[in-house]
């Protein structure tokens, strides 16, 4: 069983960075890939971007390519969302995500096992 929780959300301005975490515990952080998702108010749930074991591949929905990175670092059990030009739409209750499968760019359509309880991102305009 795996835990995540996710830190870093706030209120930012349009433009402006931030940098999310979500730190996991109760498994071997290696052995899971490791996503990120966002719930806008009003919209379904989203794919942001995925990462697999190693962090050899990363993969992103359309709406953040380019402006958002997601790395991770096995030795410290995170997994980090660089968030660069934040815009108004990037508003969201942004959730990481682990699972034992890679699926490639699947991986944006897949249940996955296990959830954070979520941390909100505010982006004014």
């Amino acid at each position: 069983q795996v835990q995540l929780e996710e830190s870093g959300g706030g209120l930012v301005q349009a433009g402006d960075s931030l940098r999310l975490s979500c730190a996991a515990s109760g498994g071997t952080f290696r052995t899971y890939v490791m996503g990120w998702f966002r719930q806008g108010p009003g919209k379904e749930r989203e794919f942001v971007a995925a990462i697999s074991f190693t962090g050899s591949s990363t993969y992103y929905g359309d709406s953040v390519k380019g402006r958002f990175t997601i790395s991770r670092d096995n030795a410290k059990n995170t997994v980090y969302l660089q968030m660069n030009s934040l815009k108004p739409e990037d508003t969201a209750v942004y959730y990481c995500a682990a699972d034992s499968r890679f699926r490639g760019q699947a991986m944006a359509v897949m249940q996955w096992d296990y959830w954070g309880q979520g941390t909100q991102v505010t982006v004014s305009s």
